[in-house]
């Protein structure tokens, strides 16, 4: 099977982001462990999806969503960084994030612009 980077990465920052997830719920931050939660995993789930895509647009479509999603999930990183509801150091968290976030949007401007050539 051929290896594929941000499908790694991605399922192993949602492992990550469950167990902070798990820290957040017994401090009864439910609520940011509840955004945080829903975004860091639903990277890799999108990436997931993509990997199945129906078509080229399709597949930019849920590359998109993941990358949108991987930002969200970096807000939330900021906002416990910045709040120390956890105190930790959280600079894994946030080079794994950053590095994501850009992964994905060199993959969807990529295939966004083979895409818009192929139309032309």
């Amino acid at each position: 099977m051929k290896e594929n980077i941000i499908a790694d990465r991605s399922f192993d920052f949602a492992l990550d982001i469950i167990n902070l997830c798990e820290e957040l719920y017994g401090l009864h931050r439910f609520v940011l462990a509840d955004q945080l939660l829903r975004s860091g995993t639903s990277i890799g789930a999108n990436v997931e999806e993509a990997s199945a895509a129906q078509s080229r647009k399709d597949f930019i479509s849920k590359m998109a969503i993941a990358s949108k999603e991987a930002r969200e999930s970096r807000y939330w990183l900021r906002l416990l960084q910045r709040s120390q509801t956890i105190k930790k150091d959280y600079s894994a968290y946030m080079q794994n994030i950053s590095e994501i976030v850009s992964i994905l949007t060199a993959i969807v401007k990529t295939a966004s612009s083979s895409f818009e050539k192929y139309l032309r």
